[in-house]
């Protein structure tokens, strides 16, 4: 499906507004599934994987194929130390040019053996915004936030990074039943800060 504008006679594609998510259990799945239709998006559910189960390349075609933004997709490392499969992937879109990424919702857990990555923000499990990192039940740390995924985006080039606490659960803070309020906010407040009108 094209998904840019004709000038004249000559086609221009249109850089995709993509929202990148740092986890992808089958929770956090249908969590961001439900914000997708939210926000008026598209969840790329396949990347969904613990770990991502798409490549760099299968995922950008998948993308660029999908009818309208914000698309939201998810990466996940499973845990591994050092770079995994996500953060591999999160390499490869952010280095594409058709892609354009608004942010990154950095999904805290207790995986050991990870560095505190610094957060523009954080949402907090009662959906308040803060400006420290949140544990994996979204309370605050008072520093920064750690995470199996989220390493990688100390040294890369992202718009805005909001963490959260882990995507559907948060003790049912941020459970599907009750709209997924927490991860919600935390994508609307990348979508406000980007100027992505919903």
């Amino acid at each position: 499906m094209w998904t840019g504008i004709k000038i004249g006679k000559v086609k221009v594609m249109k850089k995709r507004k993509v929202v990148i998510i740092t986890d992808g259990d089958q929770v956090a799945k249908t969590a961001v599934e439900q914000v997708a239709m939210s926000v008026g998006g598209r969840c790329i559910s396949s990347s969904a994987g613990n770990p991502t189960p798409l490549s760099g390349e299968e995922l950008v075609e998948l993308i660029m194929k999908t009818p309208y933004d914000p698309i939201l997709v998810m990466i996940d490392d499973r845990g591994k130390t050092g770079q995994g499969k996500g953060e591999q992937v999160l390499e490869h879109l952010i280095s594409n040019p058709d892609i354009d990424i608004l942010g990154v919702v950095a999904v805290a857990s207790n995986t050991s053996h990870t560095e505190e990555i610094n957060v523009d923000s954080s949402v907090d499990r009662y959906g308040n915004v803060i400006s420290q990192g949140v544990d994996k039940n979204g309370f605050p740390t008072g520093a920064g936030l750690s995470g199996d995924t989220v390493e990688i985006l100390k040294k890369v080039a992202v718009p805005v990074i909001i963490g959260t606490g882990d995507t559907g659960k948060m003790d049912g803070c941020d459970s599907v039943n009750k709209g997924t309020p927490v991860t919600l906010k935390a994508i609307k407040e990348i979508l406000s800060r980007s100027g992505f009108s919903v």
